[in-house]
C-alpha cells in the first residue's frame, strides 16, 4: 500500500466522514495491504469534523454525546476493531436500573421482568402498576386465543392488542417499543420489531410463555448491555482517523455532484476539485446521495426513504444524583402526560464517566414521532433550554438554572425504517448495479442505525471493492 496521491494507481472516494465513510477507509486500508494491493483512497467530509451523528462535548465536569451515546455489546463485530485501535483500556459499560413510564403526573416503574415492556412472566403482569386490573384480566386470553391469521408481514401493534389487549399495549409496550423503533406500532411490522415473538405465539401457544420459556436469552447477556469510553465515544471516531495513514482526508468540502465518464467517475468539490475515480462509496444520508446523483431513474426509489427527526438537550445541575429515585436510570412519557418530551435519560446515573462529581445529568428527547415536535423544531435554543427546565421540575421536581446545558437539533436525519424499507434498498441496490457499477451505497439510511451496523457495512463495502480490485 503507498501513501493517497500517488499517480497511475486506482482512486476510492469515501464520501461521508461519519463512522460508516471512515469504517469503509479502514477497512479498505487494511484488506488492501493484506492482499498485497495499492489504490488511492480519499475520504471527503462536508463538516470541518468527522463523526457524522458521533459528537462528544466536554463541558467542565460533565460530558454529553449529542448524537449517538453508546455502542450495543451483542454485535460482535465491534470487540476486534476496538482491539485493533487499542482502546480496550478505555471501555466503560452503562450501569443498570429500574427505567420509568411518566404516567398521570407521576413515575410508574416497568416492571423489570419484561422485554419492550411485554411482561416475561404472569407474575410480571400481575404486579405491573401501570395496567389496571381489568387490562390485566383482558391481557390473559394470550394464554388461551390460538394465532390463526398473523405472519410476520402484519403489523406489530395489532398482533400486541389481539393477544394482549389495548390497555397493556398503549400505556406499557407502546412507549417503549415506539420509542425504540421511532414509530407508531401499527406503522411497524413484527419482521422488522420482534420477529421472534410470533414464533413463540405459533410454538407455545401464547407471547407470555414464550418469553419466559426463553427467558435466558434476553436476561442472560449480563448488564453490560451498552458501551462507551471514557472519554465519550468520540474516542472512537478519533482513533480511526488516527489510523488511517494512507487515505487522504478532506474536511469542510461538500462533495457536490457525480458524474458518469465511461467506465469513470467525476467526483466536484465545492473548492473546485474534480476527483477522477473508478469507486464511489456513499457512506452519507439517502437525501445527500439523491442529490449527488441526480437521476430521475433512482429518485423514486430514494424519495420513498423515510428520516424520522430528534432534539436533544442536556442539562447539567449542582445537584448529587442520589436525589433521583432508587436505582433509576430513566423514564419515557406515555402520550397522555403533561410533559413535551418523549423521554429522559439520567446520564450521570447511566454512565459514571459522564458527571466527574457525580453531579445530576440528564438528557431529554423530544421526537418527530410526538405531538409536540412542528411546534418545538421552530424554537430558538434559549426557548427550548426552557421547556426542558420545566419537563425536569414537573417530571423530576429539581427546579434552578443548570450549570450547563446542550442544545442540538437532528432534524429529517434519524433513518427510519417502515414496513416497505427493505424491498427500497433491494430495488436501490439492483438498479445502481445497472446504472453507477461501482458506486455503493453504505451506511445506516440502508442497512441498520445502530454503530456496529454502520462499522459491519463499511467493512462489507471494502471488501467488495477489493474484490474487484484483485479481479
Amino acid at each position: 500500500m503507498v501513501k493517497a496521491g500517488v499517480a497511475n494507481l486506482e482512486t476510492i472516494v469515501v464520501i461521508g466522514g461519519g463512522i460508516t465513510g471512515l469504517s469503509t477507509a479502514y477497512y479498505l486500508e487494511k484488506k488492501l495491504k493484506n492482499r498485497n494491493l495499492e489504490a488511492n483512497i480519499v475520504l471527503v467530509e462536508a463538516n470541518d469534523m468527522l463523526g457524522g451523528k458521533i459528537r462528544t462535548v466536554s463541558a467542565g465536569e460533565f460530558i454529553m454525546e449529542t448524537g449517538a451515546d453508546s455502542i450495543v455489546t451483542r454485535k460482535t463485530n465491534v470487540a476486534p476493531l476496538i482491539e485493533e485501535l487499542s482502546l480496550q483500556d478505555q471501555v466503560v459499560y452503562n450501569g443498570t436500573g429500574v427505567s420509568f413510564i411518566y404516567t398521570e403526573g407521576e413515575l410508574k416503574q416497568i416492571p423489570k421482568d419484561a422485554v419492550f415492556g411485554i411482561p416475561l412472566s404472569i407474575e410480571s403482569l400481575a404486579k405491573t402498576e401501570l395496567i389496571s386490573a381489568e387490562g390485566k384480566v383482558e391481557a390473559l386470553k394470550d394464554l388461551y386465543t390460538p394465532n390463526e391469521t398473523f405472519t410476520k408481514n402484519d403489523s406489530v401493534g395489532a398482533f400486541l392488542e389481539t393477544f394482549l389487549g389495548k390497555e397493556l399495549v398503549e400505556k406499557q409496550i407502546s412507549p417503549v417499543l415506539s420509542g425504540v423503533y421511532s414509530g407508531k406500532l401499527s406503522d411497524l411490522t413484527i419482521a422488522s420489531t420482534l420477529p421472534y415473538l410470533i414464533d413463540y405465539k405459533n410454538e407455545y401457544g401464547s407471547i407470555i410463555k414464550g418469553l419466559s420459556e426463553n427467558k435466558a436469552k434476553f436476561q442472560g447477556s449480563g448488564d453490560k448491555k451498552f458501551m462507551s469510553f471514557q472519554t465519550g465515544v468520540s474516542a472512537l471516531i478519533d482513533s480511526l482517523e488516527e489510523h488511517l495513514q494512507e487515505t487522504e482526508i478532506i474536511k469542510g468540502v461538500q462533495a457536490e455532484k457525480i458524474d458518469k465518464h465511461g467506465e469513470l467517475y467525476h467526483v466536484t468539490l465545492a473548492n473546485g476539485r474534480m476527483l477522477e475515480t473508478s469507486f464511489v462509496v456513499l457512506g452519507t444520508m439517502h437525501s445527500v446521495a439523491q442529490s449527488l446523483l441526480k437521476d430521475q431513474e433512482l429518485d423514486e426509489d430514494f424519495s420513498k426513504l423515510r428520516n424520522s427527526s430528534l432534539i436533544s438537550v442536556y442539562l447539567g445541575f449542582d445537584t448529587p444524583d442520589h436525589e433521583l429515585p432508587a436505582d433509576g436510570t430513566g423514564y419515557i412519557t406515555a402520550d397522555n402526560s403533561d410533559l413535551m418530551c418523549n423521554a429522559c435519560t439520567w446520564t450521570s446515573r447511566k454512565w459514571e464517566h459522564t458527571s466527574e462529581h457525580k453531579r445530576l445529568l440528564v438528557r431529554l428527547f423530544y421526537k418527530s414521532s410526538g405531538s409536540h415536535y412542528n411546534k418545538l423544531i421552530k424554537l430558538s435554543e434559549e426557548e427550548l433550554l426552557e421547556v426542558a427546565l420545566q419537563d425536569v421540575e414537573k417530571s423530576l421536581g429539581i427546579t434552578g438554572k443548570p450549570l450547563t446545558y446542550d442544545v442540538t437539533k437532528w432534524h429529517e436525519t434519524m433513518p427510519n425504517y417502515h414496513k416497505t424499507h427493505h424491498q427500497i434498498v433491494e430495488s436501490l441496490e439492483q438498479n445502481m448495479a445497472v446504472h453507477y457499477p461501482n458506486v455503493l451505497l453504505a451506511g445506516c439510511s440502508y442497512y441498520g442505525v445502530g454503530i456496529p451496523d454502520c462499522i459491519a457495512s463499511g467493512e462489507k463495502t471494502a471488501e467488495k471493492i477489493v474484490d474487484q480490485l484483485a479481479k
